[in-house]
């Protein structure tokens, strides 16, 4: 057992889907032609101005409520004074001394266990633009400069890489079901910083901390901290220092890697940004916010369970937000919740796994699909014919479940009379069925049902053919 701790505090840049850009009217889109969605400001033109983005705003009171956060209501902006190439004013404006959100939590669950994460603040700012370096020169792309960024800070209560990966994930799922972001990290939509260091246990004296930056998948997250703890470990079992300094996770080698050494704490020298003055948000602006937002997966989770879902089949919905909205959708037009649940995780999952598409571009809506349960549910067809007509479904957008089950002779016969005609055939010509039923051999019932279905070919309501074949053998 080790005889270190470690202590771990996230960073996560939030890339917000907002129609134009933090402080300019530009394109707030992702995957342009670079250089193409650009305004003035983003370039840094003499004379131009900034101008706040209001639904970013809006998105940011929404995530601080969602974090439990003490919300400001005076927005507050500063400039961060560095000079860097994707930084063409040569500051970032960016909120400092007054956050928009401070003093949250997040619960997170680690092997069955809570754990409560304290996050210090969020703030909002604008993103920089994008480089694209090659061997001997750099490209800029000014698209990604002043998109909305929602920067969540937290205090490092985390120690070891799960937790960080389940409060990275918890993020994602707010920032999703708000529909603030995508939360896409392969896009750069949601991006993550992590500091760790490792302390003595039982002591207060905390060692020097390691920066690990731009993590970009919520695996690599847990794989770079779990290999960084180790490597500090062991450095410092063999009595050598760790140097505070930024590094890179490497997908290939598995490894973190040194990007540069930190000295003393860069000054960027903030002040008050002079050119956006301090805004005064109302409480009914602040309250609509909020009151305006969408539904949390955890909301989600107690509700789903309260509908009689198993705590699996609930997890899987709410791991999606798409599918989950799916999913309340059907259950619009009065479908059994499980049914529903379950042919939206196995069915239509598979097929949109095959496909390789979301759920947002399958093609039977929600009322199609609850209209093809309603036939399970009512008995006109049985599951496995169900699934012939989800197939038929997907090719045919317009004709009714029930009609292609009519089409396909796949519905079912509930009609009495004419099941006693297959079912008195079929007794006739098993007597020795009878017999060994009558004998105690309950496979015989099986057998008797299995030649009814074949007779009928398949189309036998189950249910109503076992009881009426009980009825019938009982009297012999």
């Amino acid at each position: 057992m080790s005889k270190f701790q470690a202590v771990i505090g996230l960073e996560i840049h939030v890339e917000m889907k907002t129609l134009s850009k933090m402080f300019s009217s530009a394109p707030n889109t992702y995957g342009a032609y670079p250089n193409c969605e650009v305004a003035l400001l983003d370039m840094a033109f003499p004379g131009t101005m900034p101008t706040v983005n209001k639904q970013a705003v809006i998105n940011g009171i929404r995530v601080a409520h969602a974090l439990h956060m003490e919300i400001d209501n005076v927005l507050w902006f500063d400039r961060k004074n560095y000079f860097y190439a994707d930084l063409p004013k040569g500051y970032q404006i960016t909120q400092n001394e007054r956050p928009i959100g401070k003093n949250g939590y997040l619960t997170i669950k680690v092997d069955g266990q809570e754990k409560k994460i304290r996050i210090e603040r969020i703030h909002l700012e604008e993103d920089t633009c994008k480089q694209l370096h090659f061997s001997d020169y750099t490209l800029i792309d000014y698209n990604r400069a002043g998109i909305p960024l929602a920067e969540i800070v937290s205090y490092p209560d985390m120690s070891s890489g799960e937790e960080a990966m389940r409060y990275v994930e918890k993020i994602r799922s707010i920032v999703s079901y708000l529909d603030v972001s995508d939360g896409r990290m392969e896009e750069g939509s949601l991006r993550c910083d992590v500091n760790v260091s490792l302390k003595e246990k039982n002591s207060d004296i905390l060692g020097t901390k390691v920066e690990i930056k731009n993590l970009n998948s919520i695996s690599n997250v847990k794989a770079a901290i779990d290999y960084e703890i180790a490597r500090q470990e062991k450095l410092l079992l063999n009595n050598e220092k760790v140097i505070q300094e930024t590094r890179r996770y490497d997908e290939t080698t598995k490894t973190t890697v040194l990007m540069r050494v930190k000295t003393d704490a860069v000054d960027y020298k903030y002040f008050t940004e002079p050119n956006i003055p301090p805004i005064k948000l109302s409480k009914d602006f602040i309250q609509k916010a909020i009151e305006t937002s969408n539904e949390l997966a955890d909301s989600k989770m107690e509700r789903y369970l309260k509908l009689g879902l198993s705590e699996s089949s609930a997890s899987v919905l709410v791991s999606n937000r798409e599918n989950a909205d799916y999913f309340d959708e059907t259950l619009k037009y009065n479908c059994d919740s499980k049914i529903v649940a379950n042919w939206i995780i196995v069915d239509v999952q598979s097929y949109l796994n095959k496909e390789e598409i979301s759920i947002k571009d399958f093609p039977i809506s929600p009322e199609r699909l609850c209209s093809l349960i309603k036939l399970i549910e009512n008995n006109t067809i049985s599951n496995k014919q169900a699934r012939e007509v989800f197939n038929e479904m997907l090719k045919d957008l317009n004709t009714s479940p029930k009609d292609i089950a009519t089409k396909l002779g796949l519905v079912l016969i509930t009609n009495t009379d004419e099941l006693i005609k297959i079912i008195d055939d079929v007794i006739k010509n098993n007597q020795q069925s009878i017999i060994d039923y009558k004998n105690g051999k309950d496979r015989a019932l099986g057998y008797l049902l299995g030649q009814v279905m074949k007779a009928s070919k398949g189309q036998a309501n189950p249910n109503l053919a076992k009881q009426i074949v009980l009825e019938k053998i009982t009297k012999e």
